[in-house]
């Protein structure tokens, strides 16, 4: 016959280990939570810096409109283009016209500006998200009573570049969570 003699605090300490692991472990999701957290700030700040060179010109920081989200009921999260329901305060850049710098000049664009204008002027950073969202799915052609303003041409920035942005981030996190479980499985077995 053969005997087999089991130590039972091994195994109280091996279940209490592996347990630790289970995502169910309170400590454990929160570790993982953490870890997503700081990933999709990542994934976002690289898609803000593709944004700001996908515009020729931003002088009222519209790329701040790119944001993350992390999941509450489920460990995930995703990036995307900020909807907001509110303005912020209003901001007004004062640019100096070509025409001001030279009253003598002849020719110029001398219709005014409507309100309307001034008052998406007045926007200024993450609430200038539906400019990113006009670079990215375009527009109609555009007509005015004083002639047609034209289209603006899609340019799916956001479509082609978030996709790869978020496999990177799937990458760096299953790495960085496998490292993790791997510190809280060596922890809890010392113990």
């Amino acid at each position: 016959m053969i005997d087999i003699e089991v130590n039972q605090q091994i195994l109280h300490n091996q279940n209490e280990a592996l347990a630790a692991l289970f995502v169910s472990n309170k400590d454990t999701r929160n570790r993982i939570r953490k870890i997503i957290r700081e990933e999709m700030k990542d994934a976002a700040k690289r898609l803000r810096e593709d944004a700001r060179y996908a515009m020729d010109e931003d002088p009222r920081k519209a790329y701040r409109a790119v944001k993350s989200t992390v999941y509450r009921k489920i460990l995930g999260g995703n990036v995307s283009i900020l909807q907001r329901r509110r303005a912020g305060a209003r901001y007004q850049l004062m640019r100096e016209r070509k025409l001001d710098k030279n009253p003598n000049q002849r020719g110029g664009n001398r219709r005014p500006r409507s309100a309307r204008t001034e008052a998406l002027d007045t926007y200024y950073g993450a609430d200038r998200n539906f400019v990113l969202r006009f670079l990215n799915s375009g527009t109609v052609s555009r007509g005015t009573r004083y002639g047609n303003r034209g289209a603006i041409a899609a340019r799916n920035w956001f479509t082609n570049v978030a996709p790869q942005e978020m496999n990177l981030a799937a990458e760096n996190l299953a790495a960085v969570i496998e490292e993790e479980l791997a510190e809280a499985y060596a922890e809890k077995d010392k113990s």
